[in-house]
This record gives structure tokens, C-alpha cells and sequence, in this order.
């Protein structure tokens, strides 16, 4: 009996390991039970016997096919304690569903959950209109991306950069649907100057976009995560982050504390886009009026041309045009610049053509002159004024009834510029108010108002009496200025071909 009992007691504690094993082991049976037949992401921490102190862990931002799980049974694995502590670091992890087809590598992890949650509830409204401008633009970035030999899911970078609106202005002053700096637009050819921003330009700024990312995904060895990085921060940024923590993957770079919280979040922002805008409705975006694709073609334009000239030759509206062309910052085609290729809507190329070629040149372009006024500092001249606005010191002088090398002492003086895109309706207002005199005609000089301007406030800036400004604006009492509101801050008349302010004491009109 007692030797029984002995047999007994020795056989439980010879098993016992065996069944600690088992429940050990149990979750990775479940994981390979789960991914029998596909690959899975490599599990980090998981080791081969024989291989010991060459634990390699799997990074998210590994550009390379997805590794299967080693070909060894599970005894050989080490214990599952390992494996929470590498997960719990890298945040690695199965994803509940299936990720979308994507030409870039597309990675669930916590912070790319975030923003898919961010997008579906907090951003919800932004992320619409986002979707629903996509297909304007996004049909034309992927013929580019793709003739560019890059991935066509790029264009979810400029979903996330400006929500695909070509007039999109950031705080750093980055422009267009791509958001580029001055400096980086001009090195990649982008014209930018008084009449023109082609970075505004759908087509011409992903062009550029394309010849920039393939240039930072070659300068970080092909790694996507990077690239995306470099493209927010700058490449140099990421650069010396690597050289820093002395690792390439992004989301080890993203641990530490030298880069901003805005490039850490950049590319889990752009992974959460393109999850949710290649399955919109399996994210609860059903319901979203998608914009129809843009369609144009292109005219040569071989001298400046006014764009209402182009928009009645089309039988389009002035403002259907400008929609077409967002980098023209003024009311006609550049000047210098020839065979300029303006886009007109579809189905109109042959229609203007017909009629461009029976309009002179001269009648192509008239000039639309409005005056700004001038500051002047600290011993500067007409001359250097002049250069700075583009006109002569001579023409300065006549507008402003003053000698051409007398002293300004800090006073404020007219500057005739060409009218922008905002102040042409003022223009065209002006022209057609009636004469003040049989010999003159008046012209206004009009001002948006912006939150926290006054009257007082205003008259200081345009130099001008609060009285005389309340009186032009029909302003009563102290009523507060409506932001938004366009008053007149000053008044001119022309006079034998040129023009002359109103004295501040004349308070008609």
C-alpha cells in the first residue's frame, strides 16, 4: 500500500511541469491555430532552441513581406511571459479585422486605432468633407503617382496635409494640396511669385509631390514610414533622429522626445486615413456625396489674358474658371511666362480657340490698377519703395504730387499695384457709381473687416478721421464692426489721367 502511494505521489510531480507548459503555451497554439494556411507577423521574443541571445523583434514599420512563424512545435518555444513583455512594448498585436489591400504597408497598432476613432467621432465632420472631395482630385494624383512609379495610396498624404483643398493655407505657411513651403516648392520647379502660385495647382504640385517622396523613400532606404516622416518634418529632422536613437524604425523614433508630437502622429494619421477612406462604409462612412472628378483641357495661352475674356469665349462663369485654375492669384494669365496652359472645362477647348484666334492682342489683357497705401520708414526713398512694389519712382511722385528726391519723413503715400482677385469687384463698383464732378471720376478703396478692428482703430491705420469714416460707411452712433463687413477706407478721383485721393474734409459719397 505504501509503496503504491509512493508511485502515486512521484508520478503527479513528474507531470505537474508538463500541464505548467501547456497553459503556458496555449495562446501561441491558439495563434498559429488562427493563422494555419497565411502568413503572420513575425511574433517578437519568439525564439528557436539553440538560438539564445538573438531574440529579434518585429518591426511595425518593416517594409518586407509579413514572415510566418518559425517552423519548430511548441515546446520549443520560450515561455509566454517573453512574449506579453515585448507585446505590451511594441504594441504588436492581430488585428480583430482584415486590413484593406494597400500599395503602401498598412499597420494596425494602438496609435493607428486612435485615429481611426478620432476620425469616426470627433473628426467625423472633417473626415467627410475630406471623402467627399477626394474624387475630385484623387483620380488624376494616382495617374501621376503611378506614371512617377510610386504607390498610388500616396494620395492619402494629401488628404491628411490639406483634405484635398488646393487654397489650403497651414500656420507654417505651407500652400496647396500637397502643403509645400516656399523653399521646397521652388526646388521642385513650382512657380511662385505676385500673379502665380502653382503650388496651388492639383496637377503641377503632385508632380512635384511625386519627385520629392521618391527621393525621401530613396534616402531612407525604402522605408515608407520614414519617408512620410521626412516629408512632414524634413528630411534632415528625421535624419539626425536616427542618427540620435540610432534606429530606423519609425515607431522606436516616435518613443523618444526630439520629434514633435505632430511627425509622431503623422504617419499613424496617415495609415488611419487610408484604412478608413479605402472601406468608408465598413467605418461607418456610408453616406457621404462624393464631388465629381474634375475634367478639363488645356489651352495655350501665348500672352497675358484677361479671364473673363476666356470664360466668355468658353460660355463658362468667370468663377468656374478660377475654380479650374486656384494657382492665379489675379485676374488674368502671368505675365512672362508664354504658352502659358490654362485649364478650361471639358468640351470648351475648341470653342475658345475659335474665338481667341479672332481677338488682337491688345484686346486680350487691359490693366486694373487699385492704390495701396504706404508707410514709409526710416530713410527709405521713393526709388526703393518703387522696387519694392514693382512701378517707378517717377510714377510714385505724380500719383503723390511730390518731388522725386524729396524727404518723406515717415509719411504714408499712395502705391498704384495691380487690383487682387478680392479687390476687382471694388473696382468695377467704383467705375460704375456715378461721377462726382463732370470731370472726374471716383474710385474706392474697400476694407474687410477682421475681429477686434474699431473705427478709431481703422481711421488710425488708414489715416483718416473717425468722423469722415463713419460718415463714407453710413456708420451711426458706436455700433461695433461686423467682422466680415467691407467698408470703404479711402477715396480717390481721377483727374486729367491720374489719381487723386479725397481730402478726409470732403464727406460726399
Amino acid at each position: 500500500m505504501k509503496n503504491a502511494l509512493l508511485l502515486i505521489i512521484i508520478t503527479i510531480a513528474l507531470s505537474t511541469p508538463a500541464f505548467a507548459s501547456e497553459a503556458q503555451l496555449a495562446p501561441l497554439r491558439e495563434l498559429a491555430a488562427a493563422g494555419a494556411g497565411s502568413a503572420l507577423p513575425d511574433l517578437a521574443g519568439i525564439v528557436p532552441k539553440g538560438e539564445k541571445g538573438r531574440i529579434r523583434v518585429a518591426s511595425l514599420a518593416d517594409e518586407s513581406k509579413p514572415r510566418a512563424i518559425p517552423d519548430s512545435t511548441a515546446s520549443e518555444l520560450v515561455s509566454s511571459d517573453l512574449l506579453n513583455d515585448v507585446a505590451d512594448e511594441f504594441e504588436l498585436k492581430l488585428p480583430e479585422q482584415e486590413l484593406p489591400d494597400s500599395d503602401i504597408p498598412l499597420t494596425l497598432n494602438s496609435k493607428v486605432e486612435y485615429f481611426i476613432s478620432y476620425f469616426q467621432t470627433v473628426g467625423r465632420k472633417a473626415f467627410t468633407r475630406w471623402l467627399s472631395r477626394s474624387e475630385r482630385y484623387v483620380p488624376m494624383m494616382r495617374e501621376v503617382l503611378s506614371k512617377n512609379g510610386l504607390p498610388e495610396d500616396l494620395v492619402y498624404l494629401a488628404m491628411i496635409e490639406s483634405g484635398f483643398t488646393p487654397r489650403a493655407v497651414s500656420v507654417a505657411n505651407a500652400v496647396g494640396p500637397w502643403q509645400f513651403i516656399s523653399g521646397t516648392g521652388k526646388r521642385y520647379s513650382l512657380r511662385i511669385d505676385p500673379w502665380i502660385d502653382e503650388r496651388r495647382d492639383p496637377l503641377k504640385s503632385t508632380v512635384a509631390a511625386a519627385m520629392y517622396l521618391k527621393e525621401l523613400y530613396a534616402l531612407f532606404n525604402n522605408n515608407w514610414y520614414l519617408a512620410a516622416a521626412g516629408y512632414n518634418a524634413g528630411e534632415n529632422k528625421i535624419l539626425r533622429a536616427i542618427d540620435m536613437y540610432n534606429t530606423r524604425d519609425f515607431w522606436e523614433l516616435s518613443k523618444g522626445s526630439y520629434l514633435k508630437r505632430e511627425t509622431k502622429d503623422y504617419v499613424p494619421k496617415l495609415l488611419a486615413a487610408a484604412i478608413i477612406a479605402k472601406e468608408p462604409t465598413k467605418y461607418g462612412f456610408a453616406d457621404v456625396a462624393y464631388l465629381p472628378p474634375v475634367e478639363f483641357e488645356t489651352v495655350t495661352i501665348p500672352s497675358r489674358t484677361d479671364l473673363e475674356v476666356v470664360a466668355k469665349l468658353c460660355g463658362v462663369s468667370h468663377h468656374s474658371l478660377k475654380e479650374l485654375n486656384p494657382e492665379l492669384r489675379r485676374w488674368c494669365t502671368p505675365p512672362d511666362y508664354p504658352d502659358y496652359e490654362l485649364k478650361v472645362p471639358k468640351g470648351t477647348k475648341k470653342l475658345f480657340e475659335e474665338g481667341y484666334a479672332k481677338i488682337s492682342e491688345d484686346q486680350r489683357y487691359r490693366e486694373r490698377i487699385v492704390y495701396a497705401r504706404h508707410r514709409v520708414r526710416k530713410r527709405e526713398t521713393l526709388a526703393a519703395i518703387a522696387r519694392r512694389y514693382g512701378t517707378t519712382a517717377q510714377a510714385l511722385a505724380e500719383v503723390n504730387r511730390i518731388p522725386v528726391g524729396k524727404k518723406l519723413r515717415k509719411r504714408t503715400i499712395l502705391v498704384p499695384v495691380p487690383a487682387a482677385p478680392g479687390e476687382q469687384e471694388a473696382v468695377r463698383v467704383a467705375r460704375a457709381a456715378p461721377p462726382r464732378k463732370e470731370s472726374s471720376r471716383e474710385f474706392h478703396k474697400y476694407y474687410t473687416v477682421k475681429r477686434g478692428d474699431t473705427i478709431t482703430s481703422l481711421a488710425k491705420r488708414f489715416n483718416i478721421s473717425s468722423r469722415i469714416l463713419a460718415a463714407w460707411n453710413n456708420l451711426k452712433g458706436k455700433l461695433a464692426l461686423r467682422p466680415g463687413k467691407r467698408i470703404i477706407v479711402a477715396k480717390y478721383v481721377e483727374k486729367r489721367g491720374a489719381m487723386v485721393p479725397v481730402p478726409n474734409g470732403d464727406e460726399n459719397g
